[in-house]
């Protein structure tokens, strides 16, 4: 019974805010063309001279092909999920860091907390991005640069943000009424955290991760199209290197630029969407009834 009206309740949610749930659409479709597609394409494709280059869409290749061969329909298929699973892994690992820091440095406070400020302080004035050029720039071998240290690398900067934040919030509530009963009750600081506090900043997490994920896919573009990662994979931020290096604008291959562009615009447009229908759950003066 409450699965059922937990499950007509989010539906209810989604009615009346289209904005969360276009969202949700659109991340879905991409998940599916990133996924199920890529059982019906082979992802040999994604990789030079595998057809013949420059070719228009058509029957053949839908999608068209590049310079050098690849197949770009393969290719951002399996280029829209590593860069997905690059997103959603260095956001996970960031929001998770900084969770736990936030909560860890607002409630107790003391020395802790007053490392943890200096650096999240001297972090937040340098450049995230610059930051992380210079440290991708030091890894050996990037040209051979896994999903996975491509994720790591980002969530060495991505927790600063969270940590701050979510130490503010602590800070606001640890004060409050229902904080103090907690403890005349004789609950211990770390119940207190998992228990009290945490249930009522979960919306708020909801809507950090969706812009930590957001926040990873940005940032593993950014350095991709700079020619920093695995040059060989199919990436989103590595197709569009490639049709710099290439002047596919001075050619005229119109089909390689748009079609990335198109895909990685919906992966923006749908964690914004997210964020804006999470807003009214996380914020009780903008909810609305049916």
């Amino acid at each position: 019974m409450q699965r059922g009206q937990g499950f007509k309740g989010f539906l209810n949610y989604i009615r009346r805010n289209p904005a969360f749930g276009g969202g949700l659409l659109i991340l879905l479709l991409l998940l599916l063309f990133s996924t199920v597609a890529g059982y019906f394409v082979p992802k040999e494709g994604a990789y030079p001279l595998f057809t013949t280059p420059k070719q228009k869409p058509s029957a053949e290749h839908p999608f068209g092909t590049d310079s050098v061969g690849r197949d770009l329909l393969p290719t951002l298929i399996y280029g829209t999920r590593m860069t997905l699973s690059i997103g959603m892994i260095a956001g996970c690992i960031g929001l998770g860091v900084g969770t736990v820091l936030g909560f860890m440095t607002g409630y107790f406070g003391g020395l802790f907390d007053t490392i943890v400020k200096f650096f999240v302080d001297v972090l937040m004035t340098i450049p995230s991005f610059l930051l992380l050029i210079t440290i991708s720039a030091s890894v050996p071998n990037p040209e051979e640069m896994s999903v996975i240290q491509m994720a790591l690398i980002l969530s060495l900067v991505s927790w600063v943000q969270p940590t701050r934040a979510i130490r503010a919030q602590v800070l606001s509530m640890r004060e409050r009424a229902f904080v103090m009963m907690a403890k005349l009750s004789g609950m211990s600081g770390m119940e207190i955290i998992i228990k009290e506090l945490m249930p009522n900043l979960l919306p708020y997490l909801a809507i950090s991760l969706a812009g930590a994920v957001n926040g990873g896919v940005l940032g593993s573009l950014g350095l991709q199209t700079l020619g920093i990662g695995n040059l060989r994979e199919p990436s989103l931020g590595m197709t569009i290197y490639w049709l710099r290096y290439y002047n596919a604008f001075l050619q005229g291959y119109w089909w390689w630029i748009i079609e990335p562009v198109i895909v990685i615009a919906a992966i923006f447009i749908a964690f914004l969407l997210i964020s804006i229908g999470l807003d009214e759950f996380a914020n009780p003066r903008t909810r609305r009834t049916v």
